[in-house]
């Protein structure tokens, strides 16, 4: 479709301009939820990557054949099916961190970001523009949980990746490694991000 942005600006938008989290706000359960470390943020960030991307590439193949009135099931399908695989990999591979991320993983079927690609760009353009959508929401996510999840851990805990980077004299914030410090952390960046937005649309 002509009025369509093209490939490299769905990859583009992906990242900052339309940045998942802070821009549209979606898939905040596993933002809020699994950044109390950076490990755990960047192995979920993998996965809805994953899972993402092979969804958006699969439902732009298909798109001509989806029915207007079944298109959420047949997203939801499609979509669970890559969540399965990714699951299963995680638990065999990395059993760990599976563990540690729990039910966050099977909530991949059920998240906003990936629906929402499915339906604004993967069922309306060819695959080439959908993974490069897909590529480019997948670095934003990540971006946004890797930025909560490091200055939650360093204040949380002192360390980054099991190093410690802070002086033995600083106190943990214990309070950075649970729920009240997730919504802290995220509220302030959000703040930052549209104080930037709004100087940028000034200047």
């Amino acid at each position: 479709m002509a009025d369509q942005p093209t490939a490299l600006e769905r990859f583009i938008q992906g990242v900052l301009p339309e940045n998942p989290v802070y821009r549209q706000l979606l898939g905040l359960c596993p933002t809020l939820a699994v950044t109390n470390s950076l490990t755990a943020a960047v192995t979920m960030a993998g996965a809805v990557g994953f899972v993402l991307l092979c969804a958006n590439v699969i439902i732009s193949l298909i798109r001509n054949l989806l029915k207007p009135h079944l298109r959420i099931v047949v997203f939801t399908l499609t979509i669970a099916t890559f969540v399965t695989i990714a699951d299963r990999l995680l638990a065999a591979y990395l059993y760990q961190m599976s563990k540690t991320l729990g039910p966050y993983i099977p909530l991949i079927i059920v998240n906003c970001i990936i629906i929402c690609r499915c339906e604004v760009v993967a069922s309306k353009q060819g695959p080439v523009a959908a993974a490069s959508d897909a590529i480019g929401q997948s670095l934003g996510f990540g971006l946004a949980l890797a930025s909560i999840a490091v200055i939650r851990e360093i204040l949380g805990t002192g360390a980054l990746f099991g190093i410690r980077v802070l002086p033995t004299v600083w106190p943990d914030w214990v309070i950075m490694g649970l729920p009240p410090g997730a919504f802290l952390t995220f509220g302030i960046l959000l703040g930052v991000v549209n104080w930037f937005t709004d100087r940028r649309k000034a200047a």
